[in-house]
């Protein structure tokens, strides 16, 4: 049985940073991806970053660019979402999801349906 789960959220002052991780258990993953989304109350799940496992290359959503990075430990089956610079508006629960599906875009790991694996989520908080 595939477990994800997430640690790392927190209250941070707006400029701040914040490093989440991502632990998935039960399956090593050589392929496919692992991916942030964030859902802020009241508003839909909305991609953040993904990266692919079989060569850690990666993808950002625009509202992130430049101010979050995310990495992957294989070897651990973990990744990591290191947000710097954080915004009011990054307030959001943070869910990491994890796929063995391969694409040669990246498109198709933008959208929530493409994931089998998903975590509880971590709450982010960030005060102006």
């Amino acid at each position: 049985q595939v477990q994800v789960v997430e640690s790392g959220g927190g209250l941070v002052q707006a400029g701040g940073s914040l490093r989440l991780s991502c632990a998935a258990s039960g399956r090593t993953f050589s392929s496919g991806a692992m991916a942030w989304f964030r859902q802020a109350s009241g508003k839909e799940r909305d991609f953040v970053a993904a990266i692919r496992w079989n060569n850690n290359s990666t993808s950002y959503a625009d509202p992130v660019k430049g101010r979050f990075t995310v990495s992957a430990d294989n070897a651990k089956n973990t990744a990591y979402l290191q947000m710097n610079s954080l915004k009011p508006e990054d307030t959001a629960t943070y869910y990491c999801a994890a796929t063995e599906k391969t694409y040669y875009t990246f498109t198709y790991y933008y959208t929530l349906r493409t994931y089998d694996y998903w975590g509880q989520g971590t709450q982010v908080t960030v005060s102006s």
